[in-house]
């Protein structure tokens, strides 16, 4: 194994190697725009190039250490935990912690090398995802028979979904995200990081939005993703008026057609609870509304901590279990 930084003459082979828009260059140059420093590697086999990944350095306050992080990257085997011991002691990480965008199946893959199971996950273990290759007609009829029903309801009320990628559409969208974040009571990221995703990925066509309105007032607003065969959806937000047009359920309906006229063959919902997932968790309510759009719920490998600092990673455990300071880790990584 040999292991080398990657060139911008790299680009568009390190892009077909990653497997997640989080992995990709161009998110890579959104998370330096904010002045975070980014990291990105080859691992060679007989000089040819075979794996690839990048990673994000966060410095811990009032010592020279920092945390490395890893979102979405490549299985955590023995070499990449060797490249990632390297990539460590050479910028003096306490600890890195990975989440592989690898799935469970029935091999049961497992994580080798020295990783350690973390008590903290940043992304979520669940997640569903659509197959886009379907006809629209079946993608209706696989889709629960409520979400059908609340369709043909905005469509009925009028709701009026908008492709859009111009200022004005951006500003509808901050609003109506941080008026959600604000009344559900969750840990959203700040404008500017809003901002600067929305900036650099529209630059490259891998960013727009949906809006969705009623009576020319917009009730939801989507922030969509796409790289390579498929689309994501990270951010949203809407407004607490008309809740009876069910514009939630006919914006998500658009963003599939989307993928679709894009050629996609996914859509990745960002997230979900488990299989068995508690009608009383603070997260049902997304999880229950991504669940009636028919895609298959799949479990990831979840998220480990390779750790070369043990008091210090011992103390962000410590952190983390205390509230309100377990924001701390959560925006020192930016997540």
């Amino acid at each position: 194994m040999d292991l080398r930084p990657i060139t911008q003459k790299q680009k568009a082979t390190y892009n077909k190697l990653v497997s997640h828009v989080i992995q990709s260059y161009e998110w890579g140059e959104f998370r330096k725009s904010l002045g975070i420093p980014v990291l990105r590697y080859g691992l060679y086999h007989n000089g040819k190039l075979s794996r690839a990944f990048q990673l994000t350095l966060h410095k811990i306050p009032f010592i020279k250490q920092c945390v490395g992080y890893l979102p979405k990257g490549p299985l955590p085997d023995q070499e990449l935990a060797e490249a990632l011991k390297k990539i460590g002691k050479e910028n003096k990480c306490a600890f890195i912690k990975v989440e592989p965008d690898v799935k469970v199946t029935g091999n049961r893959v497992q994580a080798t090398g020295n990783f350690i199971k973390s008590p903290k996950p940043l992304f979520t273990k669940y997640n569903f995802i659509l197959d886009l290759t379907n006809s629209e007609d079946q993608l209706l009829k696989d889709m629960h028979p409520k979400t059908r029903y609340n369709i043909k309801v905005a469509q009925k009320h009028g709701v009026k979904v908008e492709e859009r990628t111009d200022d004005k559409a951006f500003e509808i969208y901050l609003k109506l995200y941080f008026e959600t974040t604000k009344r559900q009571g969750y840990h959203g990221h700040n404008k500017q990081y809003h901002r600067k995703v929305w900036e650099t990925l529209k630059a490259t066509n891998m960013a727009r939005l949906l809006i969705a309105f009623y009576q020319g007032k917009p009730l939801t607003a989507w922030m969509l993703l796409n790289f390579n065969d498929t689309l994501y959806y990270p951010y949203g937000g809407s407004s607490k008026a008309h809740p009876e047009v069910m514009a939630n359920n006919l914006i998500a309906w658009e963003a599939i057609k989307l993928g679709k006229k894009l050629n996609l063959k996914k859509f990745d919902m960002w997230g979900a609870l488990g299989p068995d997932a508690d009608p009383k968790d603070p997260w049902y309510g997304f999880h229950k509304f991504k669940m009636g759009y028919g895609g298959q719920l799949v479990e990831y490998l979840g998220t480990y901590d390779l750790v070369f600092n043990w008091p210090v990673y011992l103390a962000f455990t410590v952190i983390d279990r205390l509230t309100p300071l377990k924001v701390f880790l959560l925006k020192l990584l930016g997540k």
